[in-house]
């Protein structure tokens, strides 16, 4: 079964934006820049792509593991760059990592790791799916739940950035 072409196009799309968003330091909004870093990602989960043109149902694996190789891109070359700092928070990796307990913890060890740096990334992936599965329906109660967990995050981030930092948040 081929998955929908028009589809596919919107998805390679929303990807490309994603990487032009977040490589935007390195690429300069250079969408050809990002359509290579794009496709050297998608590159690296071809075998993973072939497995979902055989099973389309398995499609949000493909998103998952392109963000989290995009984060682990993105790590690397802030790692290149001493004066800059990234901090990578994934909010699905237990099920009580999004509660707003855990989500402070979380956050604040981030800006405690970023407070040395002038200029900085704090990248928050899968708080939408922790806090709305993909499987399940999402009531007014779930939306409302990570709409108050992002902007949580939000006044967080702004109340406990150091003054004159350039701190970039970045929802995934």
């Amino acid at each position: 079964m081929r998955l929908n072409p028009t589809a596919r196009s919107c998805d390679d799309l929303r990807r490309l934006h994603f990487v032009n968003a977040l490589f935007a330091h390195a690429t300069g909004q250079d969408l050809y820049l990002a359509e290579q870093i794009k496709a050297a990602i998608a590159f690296s989960l071809a075998e993973l792509e072939a497995q979902i043109a055989a099973h389309p149902e398995s499609a949000q694996t493909y998103d998952a593991a392109f963000n989290a190789a995009a984060a682990a891109l993105l790590a690397k070359l802030f790692a290149a760059h001493p004066r800059t700092g990234f901090y990578h928070w994934d909010a699905s990796l237990t099920l009580a990592a999004a509660t707003p307990l855990f989500t402070r913890a979380e956050i604040m060890t981030g800006l405690r790791a970023l407070a040395p740096f002038r200029e900085s990334t704090l990248l928050v992936t899968n708080l939408r799916p922790a806090l709305i599965p993909p499987t399940r329906r999402a009531t007014p109660r779930r939306k409302r739940d990570y709409e108050e967990a992002l902007a949580f995050i939000r006044d967080l981030a702004a109340a406990r950035t150091v003054r004159g930092s350039n701190l970039q948040l970045l929802f995934l």
